[in-house]
């Protein structure tokens, strides 16, 4: 705005100082300038968007693990790299728009890229198409961080094109707030619902396929409300983007600088002065002062969007069981934007008030510098969890060392002669040695097995004592088996985790020659009378059957064909089980089995983890709404898309820092990468501690109104007195 600008603003004013009527013909005005209808379509538009967005992202990193099989290493830094992104293309979107195509087709192309970018990625999850899944989910990925980046800077500044300011300023105020929780509401809602529809069972044990066209979906709904609105819209043609402008400027201060050394100025940038005017240069200094302070803050975000890697990692190692309700790992997620919409008001009405009364956290930078040590505490909260659960943590086979587990799948007991000690293993059970030496690839363990107490039970084929080696692999799990054949059967096991949480069980279960053809272990559930799982058990010759996996933790009955052999047996997360037993028509009881747990179920519950989040949350409402705030209160009114813009940069270089660190693979242990994390929070949050020392604040002024405005009021020969220090 220039100085005749402000100048019959200020007269305007004044006129309506002097002449009361003046300000009844303003709130007249007022009434007569409708609300737009038009941002309800933008709302909506932003609300399905936001839905999309969150949907897919709440589980991205189970999808990159469990379906497309990357380790949890990897999944980290795949996820990480993709938000990156996400907030690295707000930059290219605002060029685009403010420099080429405007804000409407901007937000339309780039939306109709983002569409095909969760279809690629829902059509990547569909095994039956055979598409390579990983490059697939790849383009996909990179086309929705392309997608909601390059509109991410368009559609809240589009609506608030639709109102005429100042005019206008307190329905733009709930506009925002409307917008605000349009984002909120779409996140928690898929938050909640795309864990659900992913643990459905579709072409595989889960339906990862279904839960990503869902939000694909949306977004293509969300476009198509979209542009139903155009006839609607205010749209604003391309003013030319400041962005390029800035960095022009900057270019040419630092080649003049180079050029001319002979040259004195009070600031490098001043050396620009031959092209770009002194306003201009003014403004970036004011600019580059916040931008200074931005430096520090992307460890923020590299703690703040573990939320959805991480932590999310953590909680698939805990239990979830509330009441016979399951909480999904994924769903976790829900409560960051649940506690968003309860802390907001709760800051904003009574926290923030009584810290400003008593003088303490009452400027933006120290809620900053509060904030930053929340998510530091909450990192620290995380890794105690991590080292409870590490206690429920499976021993795992190592180098120089090997893991050997026999199971008896005869109804009697077993004595075992080997190293020098003397074994009983009870009938129908599991013995294990987790470390046995083994530090040259494999040992041979020479055994002598006594079966006298079997001949009482009716085993009359076996041998009174049986002698052999078992052999133990370095770094593996080998279980071995008793049947009545002797101890000759023997398989590699897996004992860790299992992959997706949810419980595994195998079969080992002798079939007596007898036995005409095949076998199945049945798994029921009670009440539904509905066998949910089924092994089949083969009897021309001794196998073990192959991990399956439960689609729900839950109770079952336990069948052999139509033979009970258990009642009421839990199922749970993160367990690992085997079912050991035996078919033979000669016996007594011809029929006998057993569960036994191989891998212990997750014991710590999810509800261990809350605090973390009630932290990390309270956290984000000092630190990430406060920052907006002061970028762009504290920016001059020419700048403030660039502090934005800044600010979203931030949060990109923060996901690239997880990246970095998850590369590096700086510890074995999880638990120490998560004190890291938390000691170079409070590191770095001390060192801008410092930095806001010696910050001075820009006194916020009222003096600029938006060119439409003005026109209005010569129009119309009225102004409202109360006009809006910035178009946001």
């Amino acid at each position: 705005m220039n100085t005749s600008d402000v100048t019959r603003k200020k007269n305007s004013e004044n006129e309506i100082q002097d002449h009361p009527d003046n300000q009844n013909n303003v709130e007249r005005q007022e009434q007569k300038i409708k609300y737009p209808k038009s941002v309800f379509f933008i709302v909506t538009n932003e609300f399905c968007e936001r839905f999309s967005f969150y949907g897919m992202r709440t589980i991205l990193a189970l999808y990159l693990s469990d379906m497309l099989k990357y380790n949890e290493d990897t999944a980290t830094m795949i996820y990480h790299v993709f938000i990156c992104f996400v907030y690295f293309f707000p930059l290219l979107g605002a060029i685009i728009s403010d420099s080429w195509l405007g804000k409407y087709r901007t937000i339309f192309y780039v939306s109709v890229i983002y569409a095909i970018g969760q279809l690629i990625l829902s059509a990547s999850a569909t095994p039956p198409f055979g598409l390579p899944a990983r490059e697939l989910s790849m383009i996909g990925l990179l086309l929705i961080a392309l997608g909601t980046g390059g509109i991410k800077p368009c559609v809240s500044a589009f609506g608030g094109d639709q109102f005429i300011l100042p005019q206008q300023e307190r329905q733009l105020a709930m506009f925002f707030s409307l917008f605000y929780f349009s984002i909120n509401t779409g996140s928690l809602i898929s938050t909640l619902l795309t864990p659900v529809i992913r643990d459905t069972k579709c072409f595989e044990d889960n339906c990862f396929s279904l839960a990503f066209l869902i939000p694909a979906i949306l977004m293509i709904v969300s476009i198509v409300i979209f542009v139903s609105g155009k006839r609607m819209y205010k749209i604003v043609e391309p003013m030319g983007n400041l962005i390029l402008k800035v960095s022009k400027c900057i270019c040419r201060a630092i080649c003049n600088k180079v050029k001319s050394k002979e040259r004195k100025c009070d600031h490098w940038l001043d050396h620009a002065d031959d092209t770009y005017e002194k306003k201009l240069i003014e403004d970036i200094k004011a600019a580059l002062r916040v931008l200074k302070l931005f430096v520090p803050l992307p460890i923020f975000w590299a703690l703040y969007d573990q939320q959805g890697s991480q932590w999310t990692f953590q909680a698939t190692r805990m239990d979830g069981q509330i009441g016979s309700f399951m909480l999904l790992p994924d769903q976790l997620q829900a409560v960051n934007p649940l506690l968003i919409i309860i802390f907001i008001p709760i800051f904003e009405t009574c926290i923030y008030p009584v810290f400003a009364k008593i003088h303490i956290i009452n400027t933006p930078l120290k809620k900053l510098v509060v904030g930053g040590f929340l998510a530091s505490v909450a990192f620290i909260v995380a890794g105690l969890v991590e080292l409870e659960l590490e206690k429920t943590y499976p021993k795992l086979p190592s180098e120089g060392f090997a893991q050997i587990r026999i199971f008896n799948t005869l109804n009697c007991p077993v004595t075992l002669t080997m190293t020098e000690q003397n074994i009983e293993i009870k009938s129908l059970s599991m013995w294990a040695d987790l470390e046995v030496k083994a530090q040259k690839g494999s040992v041979a363990l020479p055994y002598t097995a006594n079966f006298t107490a079997c001949n009482y039970k009716g085993y009359t084929n076996l041998a009174p004592e049986v002698s052999g080696k078992l052999t133990a692999v370095e770094a593996n799990a080998t279980s071995w088996v008793i049947t009545p054949l002797g101890l000759q059967y023997h398989y590699e096991d897996y004992v860790d985790k299992p992959a997706k949480g949810k419980p595994t069980v195998r079969g080992l279960i002798y079939l007596a020659p007898q036995v005409n053809g095949n076998s199945t272990l049945r798994f029921v559930y009670g009440e539904l009378n509905q066998t949910v799982l089924s092994i089949t058990v083969n009897s021309s010759i001794f196998a073990h059957s192959e991990l399956k996996q439960f689609d729900k933790p839950d109770t079952y009955d336990v069948y052999l064909d139509d033979h009970l052999l258990k009642k009421g047996v839990p199922f749970k997360l993160g367990g690992a089980y085997t079912v050991v037993g035996n078919y033979m028509p000669t016996l007594e009881n011809k029929i006998t089995g057993e569960i036994i747990t191989v891998t212990q179920p997750n014991s710590l519950h999810m509800a261990y983890m809350l605090p973390q989040y009630i932290i990390i949350t309270m956290a984000e409402v000092m630190f990430s709404i406060t920052g907006l705030q002061f970028a762009f209160t504290q920016a001059p009114e020419s700048m403030k898309s660039l502090l934005q813009a800044g600010w979203l940069l931030s949060v990109a270089f923060g996901n690239l820092i997880v990246v970095i660190v998850k590369g590096s693979r700086p510890f074995e242990r999880q638990v120490y990468e998560i004190f890291l994390y938390a000691g170079l929070m409070a590191v770095v949050i001390s060192i801008f501690a410092v930095m806001t020392i010696f910050y001075k604040y820009v006194e916020i002024s009222n003096e600029e109104v938006s060119d439409e405005a003005i026109a209005l009021e010569e129009k119309k020969g009225n102004v409202n007195s109360a006009y809006k220090e910035d178009e946001k």
